[in-house]
Parts: structure tokens; sequence; C-alpha cells
């Protein structure tokens, strides 16, 4: 049975699938309560785990006959110390602390740390944070198989806690082995994103589009602070950008996240690409079934930001509220959605058009909508490339994408404001009114008397030729500009 397309928002949700979620009822009932996107998140689970999560998403894309997005987040490196005997030891602020290669169990005065790519990168004065930033070394003197550091914020520092190396840019490769295998797995499955961890420099994002070979979009996370020194470039290469607020939080000084998330978002809007806020957006759900108020704030605060997706982990991977966390999210973009400031600051934060036809084109279709009150602006794309252009000018009316690519209708789920319909259903330039009012009644999208703003590119099929805005009633007569 179908499924209406239009959910009466823009901004999309991401859920991570995880124990509490991957089966296929959950899941269903996920889709149901507002998720747009499904994650699988690849530093947990095995193949069989994520394979079987896409066949329930694909099992359920035919019953609601839309396409839904998958994206596979990849783990990336991980750069843990060693272990400790007794399987922990206490550091006292102001001491002394020595990380080598030396394989022995750590102590009060020593540990290992297995990475000589780190060693390589340091020089004294640089941090080291360890078990998320709850531990603060700074380095005294260091050697390519050592580091003498001092504890500037003492703890407990047990078996494997993870390090962040926040002011250097470290000379390792964003693609592990483990990542190339899974990448390939995931490919092999068809997944529509592919989310790259540790980005740290542009080249990082060329690796990765290489090895995909454009079977996906990439989604280039930006935790790392070497990253916002590249941020345009990176922005550019990318297909889409997540804010990882997780890992920069622990390598940026807090009061700083906010003010970067911003100025991301921006970058993303400037360039046409699509921005996902990731990270403890309604953590508390994970134990809780009702959030906190500041992360209502939170949220609404990425949505008037202008945030073309909002993402929960484990408050639907592992939590005990995964459904009620995605309808949680889901009333919290509505109300911003329908504030009616709202969308004056998505025109605020519009940035200049590109000096192109078809930005000329879709940025009057923006506007011939908004004059007319039309029911929605109705993309014909095979690429998205016209769909996408129209979603960075945030008009006020939704965007319905009709495309005969699936590959593309999935992909533009990320995308703000996009309803995504595939299908072959367009033979030549006469079938496109017909097409535009079909696919609206289908999406829910409209009423009897209500225009529909028409932007394609003739020929069919060609990237990057759209130059024609058609405007078509519902149960109306053509006409064409």
């Amino acid at each position: 049975m179908t499924q209406s397309l239009h959910r009466g928002r823009r901004a999309k949700i991401i859920a991570t699938l995880g124990p509490a979620s991957r089966d296929p009822e959950t899941i269903a009932d996920l889709h149901e309560a507002g998720a747009d996107v499904f994650r699988l998140n690849f530093s947990h689970g095995t193949h069989e785990d994520h394979a079987a999560s896409v066949k329930a998403i694909r099992d359920l894309e035919k019953v609601t006959g839309n396409p839904i997005t998958i994206l596979m987040d990849l783990q990336g490196p991980k750069l843990r110390v060693g272990t400790f005997k007794g399987g922990s030891v206490v550091l006292q602020t102001g001491s002394h602390f020595r990380l080598d290669l030396n394989t022995e169990l750590g102590s009060e005065a020593r540990a290992c740390l297995p990475h000589p790519e780190i060693f390589a990168a340091l020089k004294p004065g640089s941090s080291l944070l360890v078990n998320d930033g709850h531990l603060r070394l700074k380095v005294k003197s260091c050697g390519k198989d050592f580091a003498e550091t001092e504890v500037i914020v003492g703890g407990v520092i047990s078996d494997r806690k993870g390090v962040n190396v926040p002011d250097v840019t470290l000379p390792i490769p964003a693609l592990t082995p483990k990542d190339k295998i899974d990448l390939e797995f995931g490919l092999s499955q068809g997944v529509d994103w592919v989310g790259l961890s540790f980005v740290q420099r542009p080249e990082d994002v060329a690796e990765v589009r290489a090895a995909v070979k454009g079977r996906a979009g990439i989604l280039a996370k930006l935790e790392k602070p070497s990253a916002l020194d590249h941020l345009d470039e990176i922005v550019k290469l990318s297909d889409s950008v997540m804010v990882a607020r997780g890992d920069l939080g622990v390598e940026m000084p807090l009061e700083q996240v906010p003010v970067l998330q911003k100025r991301i978002v921006r970058a993303c809007r400037k360039y046409g690409k699509p921005v996902v806020v990731a990270t403890q957006m309604l953590e508390s759900m994970i134990k809780s079934p009702v959030p906190t108020r500041a992360e209502a704030s939170d949220v609404a605060t990425a949505i008037y930001d202008g945030a073309d997706a909002v993402m929960l982990s484990a408050e639907t991977a592992a939590g005990m509220f995964p459904v009620r966390a995605v309808a949680t999210m889901h009333r919290i973009i509505g109300h911003v959605e329908s504030d009616t400031h709202y969308l004056a600051l998505m025109q605020a934060g519009h940035q200049e058009t590109e000096h192109s036809p078809p930005a000329a084109i879709t940025a009057a279709a923006g506007q011939i909508a908004h004059t007319l009150k039309a029911a929605a602006i109705v993309t014909f794309t095979s690429s998205g490339s016209t769909t996408l252009r129209a979603a960075q000018e945030r008009p006020d009316v939704p965007i319905l994408c009709i495309t005969p690519s699936l590959a593309a209708g999935r992909r533009l789920g990320l995308v703000w404001g996009v309803h995504a319909l595939v299908g072959d259903f367009i033979h030549s330039v006469d079938d496109i009114g017909d097409v535009a009012v079909k696919g609206a009644q289908r999406a829910g999208i409209g009423k009897e008397g209500q225009a529909l703003v028409i932007t394609a590119g003739m020929p069919f099929g060609k990237v990057g030729s759209t130059n024609m805005v058609r405007v078509v009633w519902i149960g109306g007569e053509t006409k064409t500009s």
C-alpha cells in the first residue's frame, strides 16, 4: 500500500539503526513516525546485521511505494591507548606520564600508544585528549616512538580508551583497511550515501570519491579542527556534509561548537550542499520518554539555521524509546517550520544566486511559486541537480521531484523540502503538465485550482540543462514561460 510522500515538514530526520531498532517492524514504525533516512553505523554490528537492515528497508520501500534513503557511516581510524595493570590507573593532575610503543601493561607512569603516526606528528606543546577529553595531556618532549607529557587534567585512564589529537594534522588516511572492506560491502548492498569519518583535508574526500566511483553520494563528517581550515574546499568536493558535534566538541572548546555549527551550515547553503546536524540532539531519550527542554531547543536551533537534516544516534540505535524519539523530533521540526519567522530566516540566510541560466531559472521558479501561492515547485530531473538547486533557494512551498532514476530519488531523501517520485513518466515535453498534476496528487500536495510551478531541462536527461519554467493549475490549463 502506498504512503503519502508529504510529511508536512521540510527538514529531514535521520534515524540510526541498532539493537533497539533493526527489526523490520521497528524500522516500519520509525519510518511511519517520521524517519526519512536510515543510518547504518559500521562502527557497530556485523555485515549480516547491516544486510538484514538493508533488506528490511528495501522491503518497506516496496510497501510504501516511495524511495527510502540509506546512509552507511564508516568507522574511520580509531586511535586508542593500550592496556593497564588491573585494567585502569589514576593519573594525578601535574604528574608526568609517558606514552610509547612498548606493548607492556601500562602504569601510573607510562602506557602504550600503538600509533607511530601520532608520534610522527606531535611536537612540544601539542595536546592529547583521552576518553572523550576527560583527561588532557600536554606534550613536553617527543620523538618517533615516545612522548613525555604533563597531566593537565587528571583522572581514571583504562584499557583501550580513545585518544584525540586536536591541534595537529595526522598522517593517517581517512579510509582504514576495515573501512575499505565495509565500503565495498555497503556499495554492493546499494546504500545511497557514504559517511566519511576523520576528514582532515580535501584529499580525504577525493580518496573516497575515487573508491566510490559514483555509486553513492559522499557525506563528509566534519569532526576534526584541521578540516575547518579547509572548510570551503571540503564542502565543494563533497555531496553533503555532517556537523559531527561529538568529536568536534571533544577536540574544540565547547563554547566554539555552536558558532562552528552555524559556520558550517552557512558554507553548505552557499554551495548548495545538504547539511546534517548530528550528535546528542535528544540524548536524554535514550532512557527517558521525553527530552529535556534544552534538547528541544537544540533541535529547533538547527532547523532555524537551515539544516537539511537532523540525526538521532543512540536514541534510536540503543535507546528505550526509538520510535518516540523520532516522533518527538518530527513534532519539534513541524512546530519550528510553522513559525511565521522561519521562512523569513531561510530567506535572510540565502546566498547570492549563481550566475548561470539553470540557477536563474530555478530562482525565478521560487519567485513565481511565491507570487502565485503555488502548491509546489515540481522539478523534472535525471541526476537530481535541478532539485538540489531548487532546495538551495529554500522556497516557501514543497519541492516535488519527479525522476526516472531510483538512485537519484533515494539520494534526495536527505535534502531539505524535497519529496521524490520515481518513475519513467515522461516521453515528450507535452507530458509534463499532466505528470506534474498527477504527481502532486500522488504525493498529497495541493488542491483543485492551485498552481504548480515546473522546472525542467530540454533535452530531457541532460545534466545541468535546466532551461524552462512552466505553470500548470491542478484541474486547469498549462502556461509556459
